[in-house]
């Protein structure tokens, strides 16, 4: 069995990072997916795709993986770049502004 140990990044609809803290482990698929020729639904006979594990840390899941001989990927994170500007959005419309704004 092969799987990937990967800390999730935030969704692309929100800034915040809750769901991003912890590991997750998911198996990748073994088999391809299948077209039904009656209704049209795309099926699998795999079922470890749908299985997702959490860990606190990346040595828990690195270690459960050897504890269980699975074959896993560690992909580290992407850390967020810093170069944020000071005031963001709200100094659009500081009281304080140095310049004009107009629509």
């Amino acid at each position: 069995m092969r799987a990937r140990i990967y800390q999730p990044s935030r969704t692309a609809m929100s800034s915040g990072t809750a769901k991003t803290r912890v590991w997750l482990l998911e198996f990748d698929p073994e088999h391809a997916r299948e077209i039904d020729p009656l209704m049209g639904w795309t099926s699998s006979k795999d079922t470890q795709t749908q299985v997702r594990l959490q860990f606190a840390t990346k040595e828990e899941a690195v270690e459960y993986a050897r504890d269980h001989n699975i074959d896993a990927l560690v992909q580290d994170p992407n850390k967020r770049r810093a170069n944020v500007r000071a005031g963001g959005y709200g100094e659009n419309f500081a009281t304080g502004r140095r310049g004009a704004w107009t629509h």
